[in-house]
């Protein structure tokens, strides 16, 4: 009997052996194109580890949580493979930043614009910017289908200087609404992609494992006090803290976070979202149909799309007007 079950369950660990290998040479292929294209990945991981780690090891937040933590690889594998997974990223953004419509209400206050002297436009373009990266970043968590994609960078249960690495390539289109938004309005390219640009870096810096609370700045500018509150798996903290450079937007729009007694002491998500690199980029995709499918059925994908298109501007609309402190569990209980 026991040599039996032996026998049987040999061949499914063969199997999940040989498919943990295959899935490793596919990130390792991934990463080898993507350092063919450049070398930036290795740069900024030296960087940000020379930059951070220094001080999560003097004034570490979670105390024993070591550099070689579980997942460290997958997350540096996103760093590696940023240039070949960029490239996928600016083709959808384009597609995001059109299909979004935030051009039609930067061409309509063009005009406006165009008044403000050139000395004002940065810290203009600057709370515009904020504002509509606000209202993305809570769609992204708030409406099930696009907090598929944002999910695989919320899946690391470690903050530290590599987590802000992981990210699917699709969410990076969450700035395509505000970019777009900004240069049809009239703001340079200059202006625009130095804010992009900025927010990107700072967002690397929040996930730092350090255990500065900085009190006297939370209600004035992000901290990673505030950062680590939005990353957190705990229920009342869930679908807070949005804003990328300013807490300003929680305070107005009620989804401000940062309790006085306690400090967010788990990450991660409340769903299996698998290790390693290649499952977690085809991970939103499940349920989707196989791509030939949409070629051969035109008709029935010109529906789906419609479908899915209605389907988001709802759920754009009821994340929009909840009430203020309410929770997205509410608004989709019906």
């Amino acid at each position: 009997m026991f040599e039996k079950v032996i026998m049987e369950e040999e061949p499914v660990s063969r199997k999940a052996r040989l498919i943990s290998m295959l899935l490793r040479l596919m990130a390792l292929a991934l990463i080898a194109g993507a350092l063919y294209i450049s070398t930036e990945g290795i740069f900024l991981i030296i960087l940000l580890f020379i930059l951070v780690v220094p001080f999560e090891k003097i004034f570490p937040r979670h105390k024993g949580q070591k550099i070689r933590r579980p997942n460290l690889d997958t997350d540096l594998g996103y760093a590696l493979a940023a240039p070949l997974l960029g490239l996928i990223t600016g083709a959808v953004t384009i597609f995001v930043a059109f299909a979004s419509l935030a051009w039609i209400p930067g061409l309509l206050i063009k005009p406006y614009v165009a008044m403000i002297p050139s000395q004002y436009m940065p810290i203009i373009g600057f709370f515009l910017f904020d504002f509509l990266v606000y209202w993305t970043h809570r769609f992204y968590h708030e409406i099930p289908v696009l907090w598929k994609f944002h999910a695989i960078h919320h899946s690391t249960e470690h903050l530290d200087w590599a987590s802000g690495f992981r990210a699917h390539p699709l969410d990076g289109t969450i700035l395509a609404p505000a970019f777009i938004f900004l240069i049809t309005a009239g703001f340079s390219l200059e202006i625009t992609g130095s804010l992009a640009v900025a927010q990107i870096i700072l967002g690397l810096f929040l996930h730092a494992n350090v255990r500065w609370n900085l009190k006297i700045l939370h209600r004035i500018i992000i901290t990673p006090e505030f950062h680590h509150w939005h990353h957190t798996n705990e229920k009342d903290a869930i679908w807070t803290n949005y804003s990328t450079f300013l807490p300003l937007w929680d305070q107005i729009f009620g989804t401000y976070f940062i309790p006085k007694d306690r400090r967010p002491m788990s990450y991660g998500v409340n769903e299996k979202v698998p290790d390693g690199m290649i499952l977690q980029l085809k991970y939103p995709f499940r349920g989707w149909k196989n791509p030939l499918w949409y070629f051969f059925h035109p008709i029935q994908s010109i529906k789906r799309v419609f479908q899915f298109s209605w389907s988001i501007i709802i759920s754009m609309f009821k994340s929009a007007f909840r009430k203020r402190g309410s929770k997205p569990w509410d608004i989709y209980a019906d």
